[in-house]
């Protein structure tokens, strides 16, 4: 991999996070706004002290909302890419587009899905404002944890590799990420914050539609940035893949 392929592939992984992120912007609004609208109904009828509005609900939902995620998915595409570099041909022999599906596949689970299960996300109304840095701390907290504990699930499972065969050593490799996600689960506290009386629809649907935007917003990024890789390092096979899908359609029809 050199420097130009990776500066390349940064480039593409940010434009494919873009892409990602615009699909993630749609789930958001159409699924999540709805709910945060009923969570915050629900903090402005057991609050008395309704301060002036610095932003709009409007503005939040709308360019807030957009600027959010977009930014999000163009930051994280482009450290994907990057991560892609580093996997690529070191975690099997697997092509551009199975590498990138592993990649974001591996990234939905380490940064959202692990985390998620200890410290789900909350909408509005939820959880003390006195609170918000030691949360906000735990939950970045168990990112890196999750992370660095892939990772180490990953130099094991090759380690184990020529000794267990590919299969074992994977199965091997999960159940000790499992193990060391427990314990980490069991030894950082638990935040649990939700007023007795909010409604549990609204917190189950709003952490479901939570949990489909980051699944949007990396299946998109795969799928699109997968694309996007493999014209770079293999053009010559792509176009062939290309005209041989066009020579088939032409045929059938």
């Amino acid at each position: 991999m050199n420097p130009v392929s990776v500066r390349a592939l940064l480039v593409r992984g940010m434009l494919a996070g873009l892409g990602a992120g615009i699909l993630a912007l749609v789930v958001a609004y159409l699924l999540g706004e709805p709910h945060v609208d009923a969570a915050i109904a629900f903090e402005e009828a057991h609050s008395h002290d309704h301060g002036p509005e610095v932003v709009s609900r409007t503005l939040q939902s709308t360019a807030g909302l957009a600027t959010g995620v977009l930014v999000y998915g163009v930051a994280l595409g482009g450290i994907a890419a990057l991560a892609f570099c580093v996997a690529l041909g070191r975690i099997g022999r697997f092509g551009a587009r199975a590498t990138a599906a592993l990649v974001s596949a591996g990234a939905l689970v380490s940064v959202y899905v692990v985390p998620f299960l200890k410290y789900p996300a909350n909408p509005p109304s939820v959880g003390e404002p006195d609170t918000i840095g030691k949360r906000t701390t735990l939950y970045f907290l168990m990112i890196a944890l999750s992370v660095l504990l892939s990772v180490a699930a990953v130099v094991l499972g090759r380690r184990l590799a020529p000794r267990l065969g590919n299969w074992y050593a994977a199965v091997a490799a999960s159940a000790a990420f499992v193990v060391a996600v427990g314990l980490a689960y069991a030894f950082l506290p638990a935040v649990n914050e939700v007023p007795p009386d909010f409604p549990a629809v609204v917190l189950w649907r709003f952490r479901l539609a939570a949990l489909a935007v980051q699944c949007t917003l990396w299946a998109g990024f795969g799928l699109l940035f997968g694309y996007l890789a493999e014209r770079l390092l293999l053009p010559r096979a792509a176009s062939e893949r290309q005209t041989e899908a066009g020579a088939r359609t032409a045929a059938a029809s």
